[in-house]
């Protein structure tokens, strides 16, 4: 067992600490994956609708690797960590420069 895991997690069951990475890439993939498409319609140059289904197709790459990242021998924290920071930001992002113009 790896003793550099944090105590709250370290004391979870190996199968809650399974459930919770599947939830880390289902719903935190999700997340970050819909972030991407989000802030990539903002910010792609070409007209809406491409800029949309440019966004949309990338964050099947995004998802991907989400779902990988979430199952990396990486500590639970980081790996939640690392999926939804990155969506908050780029959600945020994504929201303000379409509010302020970017994207058509």
């Amino acid at each position: 067992m790896n003793t550099r895991t944090s105590s709250s997690f370290s004391s979870l069951s190996p199968v809650l600490r399974l459930v919770s990475r599947v939830a880390a890439a289902v719903f935190g993939g999700y997340a970050l994956a819909s972030a991407v498409a989000i802030f990539l319609a903002a910010v792609l140059p070409s007209g809406r609708a491409e800029a949309v289904l440019g966004g949309m197709q990338f964050s099947f790459a995004v998802y991907t690797l989400a779902v990988i990242w979430a199952f990396a021998p990486v500590s639970l924290r980081r790996a939640w960590a690392g999926l939804l920071l990155p969506a908050v930001v780029l959600a945020g992002l994504g929201f303000v420069l379409h509010g302020a113009g970017g994207g058509a």
